[in-house]
């Protein structure tokens, strides 16, 4: 990824102990801290051996041409939904395909020490195309899950989520289908894929009746400069307990500055597509609307999205927001804890979390500086 380097700054202090730590250690820093993931779709972080695999698995009519192409990330990155429909057309087809791709997610990104994963999962078009049913990919899914946590500690909670691009009807027969085959590491819905011309409030039915049988809720909204509108009918419509991206709300400050102090949590992707290919290379860091949602006093929390297909790791994220964005130590480490209190947990396992991640970031960042 070739981002030009500036540190502006971000933060509570005028510079960072990190400016005068060398990269290797930086980086070592980022991926020990503890973190959470609530941003990543698990489609999209698939590895590329494993694309390969479920390719010849399958007998897919995708070429190697077509695999590198999948896994390319230029100066002017397009968009992933691509390789998500391939995935849910071609390779998703056996429940086993479902738990590998969900283990191998957890298990990369425990390697970076996040802690807790809330990652999404889109089954209405595998719906269509596997001859799956619901219960059995959910099912497949959960196994993985379990194993990571049993393998490398790692909690995660499953996220279905609407595809927007379908219909209504279906969005609802989705959550239909959730509520019949509750689990216990199943934990709401979201809503993504393209934004254009679906606004969220196509979904209000879906997402009533989830809230309705006490299902938590999120949503992908302002993600390609879509109106703020959809971001607040995300919020004050769909009733959310989180929003995904949300970088359009600064276009609307008193709002934002509403839901800064509701202390909604906005996940943020500093990889995110759009803004990548929209912004000039010599101003992305400098324009990114995360900035400004921080300076509206949102609380941010940043997250990988599609880590395999964005070419960026749980820590390498982190580290864009320092490297890059210029947000300085003491604004990441609220944001570690924002990532906990965003988070589909119970409140005592969160407290816990916050006593012992505190602790951990300043014991590593102790470490580092005395290195």
């Amino acid at each position: 990824m070739s981002l030009t380097h500036t540190r502006p700054s971000i933060g509570h202090v005028p510079s960072s102990p990190l400016d005068r730590v060398a990269g290797d250690a930086l980086r070592g820093f980022f991926a020990a801290m503890p973190k959470a993931e609530l941003h990543c779709h698990l489609l999209g972080a698939v590895k590329r051996e494993t694309f390969t695999d479920l390719v010849a698995e399958h007998r897919a009519p995708l070429s190697a041409e077509d695999i590198a192409s999948f896994y390319e990330r230029g100066e002017k990155p397009v968009g992933v939904l691509r390789v998500l429909r391939a995935l849910e057309q071609h390779l998703l087809l056996a429940p086993d395909n479902f738990r590998r791709i969900a283990y191998e997610y957890l298990a990369g990104a425990a390697a970076e020490n996040v802690r807790h994963a809330e990652f999404f999962w889109n089954p209405t078009a595998s719906l269509r195309t596997s001859g799956l049913r619901y219960p059995e990919m959910q099912a497949a899914i959960v196994t993985g899950m379990r194993d990571a946590q049993t393998d490398y500690g790692i909690t995660s909670v499953l996220i279905p989520s609407i595809d927007r691009e379908a219909s209504p009807a279906e969005a609802v027969a989705m959550v239909e289908a959730m509520l019949a085959a509750r689990d216990e590491r199943v934990g709401g819905i979201g809503i993504d894929y393209g934004e254009i011309d679906r606004p969220p409030e196509l979904f209000a039915d879906a997402f009533a009746l989830a809230r309705r049988a006490g299902l938590r809720a999120t949503a992908h909204a302002g993600e390609f400069g879509t109106s703020w509108r959809n971001v607040a009918t995300a919020v004050d419509v769909l009733g959310v307990d989180r929003v995904d991206h949300g970088y359009t709300i600064v276009d609307n400050p008193d709002l934002a500055r509403r839901y800064a102090d509701r202390g909604i949590v906005f996940t943020v992707v500093p990889t995110n597509s759009y803004y990548m290919r929209t912004l000039a290379p010599d101003r992305w860091a400098l324009d990114h609307p995360i900035r400004r949602m921080a300076e509206l006093g949102l609380r941010l929390h940043p997250n990988t999205d599609d880590p395999t297909l964005h070419a960026v790791s749980p820590a390498g994220a982190w580290e864009l927001m320092y490297t890059h964005l210029g947000f300085e130590l003491p604004a990441l480490r609220a944001m570690m804890l924002n990532g906990i209190d965003g988070a589909w947990m119970a409140d005592a396992v969160k407290a816990q979390w916050k006593r012992e991640w505190g602790v951990a970031f300043d014991d590593r960042l102790a470490t580092v500086l005395r290195s």
